[in-house]
C-alpha cells in the first residue's frame, strides 16, 4: 500500500502548540532507582556506659565503618545518594531534621503534586533513630509532619483559579503480621474485627480492606490524627531501647489534584506512603522474653522478607532478561505485600537507613549498610496517575501540533496504512 499524504484540512486551526504539561509528563514509563540515604545518630547512654568506640565516619556521600576487632580489612566504605551526620550540632557536617527534609521531603511533595506516587521508609536496627527521622519529637519534628505541612504550603503557593485539591490520610500498623487501623474510633473497634485484610486491586495494587480514610483540610487536622495514631501504636521497653516500636507503621496521604489543562479537565491522584519500620533486633541483646520475644521474631521475619524482595529486585534490575523468571516473594509478609508498588512498582521511593555508630553494634550497622547498598539497584517505574482518556487526548493534540509544525516548515509528512 502506497503512503497516504496527510490532509491538512484535518488539522484544525484551534489545535494548540505542544503544551508545557506534555513536556512535564514526557517521562512516562521512565525507570527510576530507589534513592538511598544513610543517617548516623550520637552514641546512646547504654553505648557510652559500655565504653563503646565510635566506628562510623562520613565524607560527602561516603559512609565508612571500622571493625575494631578485625586484624585486616578493618575498614568498609559505602557510597549513597546522601550520608547524614547527625551526631553533634556543632559539627561542620551536622545534618539537621530540616536538611533531611530539604533533601528528601521536598522532592516527595513535588512528585505528589505532579501526580506521582511516592514512598519514604526508614530502616535500621532497634534504637537506631528511625522514629526520630520519620516522626521526630515535639521540639524537632521529622519527615512525616514536615511533608504533611509542606504539602499544604505548596498548595497555597500554587493556588490558581480552577485548581481544586483534596487530601485524605490513613494510618495503620502491622503488629505480629496483623494489620490494625490506628485511626479507628473506639466504637468501630468494638463493632468490627480489629485485624484487617489485605487485598490486591489489578490496577492500583495492594490495599487494606476496611481501612478508614480521613478527609483533612489543613496540617492541624493531620497533626491531630497523627498524634492519635502514635498514641495507639504498640511500643515497649527493651534492654536496647526504652521506647521500642513493636510494629511497622504506614502513614498514607492520598492527594487528589483537579485542574484544567488546555481547556480539558484533568485529575491526578497520588499516594504518599511514609513508613516507620520496627527495628531488627537480636534476642540476646534485647533480653526479650515471652510476648516481646514473639514480637521480635515477627519483626525480624518481615524484615528478612523485605531483604529478600530487595535482593530479588536488584538482581532483576541488573539482569533485565531474568525478570520474568525470578520470583519476588512479596506475599511472604504483610509488610512487603503492602509495599509492593513502592518496591519495583509505580512509585518514587526513598530509603533512609539509620545506623548506630557504636563498636558494639558493628555487625548490625554493617548489615544495614549492605542492605542499603542493595536497595540502590532496585528500579521502579513511576507514572503519573491520571485519567487515561485525558492523557490520550493530550498526547493526540501534541502529535497534531508536531505534525502541523512539520507541514508549516515545508516538510512532507506521510502516514503508512
Amino acid at each position: 500500500v502506497s503512503p497516504l499524504p496527510i490532509i491538512t484540512s484535518l488539522l484544525t486551526d484551534n489545535v494548540p502548540d505542544v503544551p508545557d504539561e506534555t513536556e512535564k509528563n514526557a517521562n512516562f514509563n521512565v525507570m527510576s532507582s530507589v534513592k538511598v540515604a544513610v543517617r548516623v545518630r550520637p552514641l546512646s547512654k547504654r553505648e557510652v556506659d559500655m565504653a563503646a568506640e565510635f566506628v562510623v565516619t562520613m565524607d560527602g556521600k561516603t559512609t565508612s565503618i571500622t571493625n575494631v576487632k578485625a586484624d585486616r580489612d578493618r575498614l568498609k566504605t559505602f557510597s549513597y545518594d546522601y550520608s547524614y551526620w547527625t551526631v553533634n550540632p556543632s559539627d561542620r557536617n551536622f545534618a539537621s531534621q530540616q536538611q533531611v527534609f530539604d533533601d528528601l521531603g521536598r522532592g516527595v511533595i513535588q512528585s505528589a503534586f505532579e501526580g506521582y506516587n511516592a514512598c519514604v521508609f526508614a530502616y535500621g536496627q532497634t534504637g537506631s533513630g528511625k522514629t526520630y527521622t520519620m516522626m521526630g519529637n515535639p521540639e524537632d519534628i521529622g519527615l512525616i509532619p514536615r511533608i504533611s505541612d509542606g504539602l499544604y504550603q505548596l498548595i497555597a503557593d500554587k493556588q490558581t483559579e480552577g485548581l481544586s485539591c483534596r487530601t485524605e490520610v490513613s494510618f495503620l500498623e502491622i503488629y505480629n503480621e496483623q494489620v490494625r487501623d490506628l485511626l479507628q474510633t473506639q466504637q468501630q473497634n468494638l463493632t468490627s474485627d480489629h485485624s484487617l485484610r489485605v487485598r490486591e486491586h489489578p490496577k492500583t495494587g495492594p490495599y487494606v480492606e476496611g481501612l478508614t480514610k480521613h478527609l483533612v483540610s489543613d496540617y492541624a487536622a493531620i497533626e491531630k490524627l497523627m498524634d492519635r495514631g502514635n498514641d495507639r501504636r504498640v511500643t515497649a521497653s527493651t534492654a536496647m531501647n526504652d521506647i521500642s516500636s513493636r510494629s511497622h507503621v504506614i502513614f498514607t496521604i492520598t492527594f487528589t489534584r483537579a485542574h484544567f489543562c488546555d481547556g480539558l479537565p484533568s485529575e491526578t491522584v497520588s499516594r504518599i506512603n511514609l513508613v516507620d519500620l520496627a527495628g531488627s533486633e537480636r534476642a540476646d541483646a534485647t533480653r526479650a522474653t515471652g510476648l516481646r520475644l514473639k514480637e521480635g521474631g515477627n519483626i525480624n521475619r518481615s524484615l528478612v522478607t523485605l531483604g529478600s524482595v530487595i535482593s530479588a529486585l536488584a538482581e532483576i534490575s541488573s539482569e533485565p532478561g531474568k525478570g520474568r523468571k525470578m520470583f519476588v516473594p512479596y506475599r511472604d509478609s504483610v509488610l512487603t505485600w503492602l509495599l509492593k508498588e513502592s518496591l519495583g512498582g509505580n512509585s518514587k521511593t526513598i530509603m533512609v537507613a539509620n545506623i548506630s555508630p557504636a563498636s558494639c553494634n558493628y555487625a548490625e550497622s554493617v548489615s544495614t549498610l549492605r542492605y542499603a547498598s542493595r536497595a540502590k539497584h532496585v528500579l521502579n517505574k513511576p507514572t503519573v496517575n491520571e485519567d487515561p482518556n485525558v492523557k490520550l487526548i493530550r498526547e493526540l493534540r501534541a502529535e497534531i501540533a508536531r505534525l502541523k509544525a512539520l507541514l508549516a516548515s515545508g516538510q512532507v509528512v506521510y502516514l503508512t496504512a
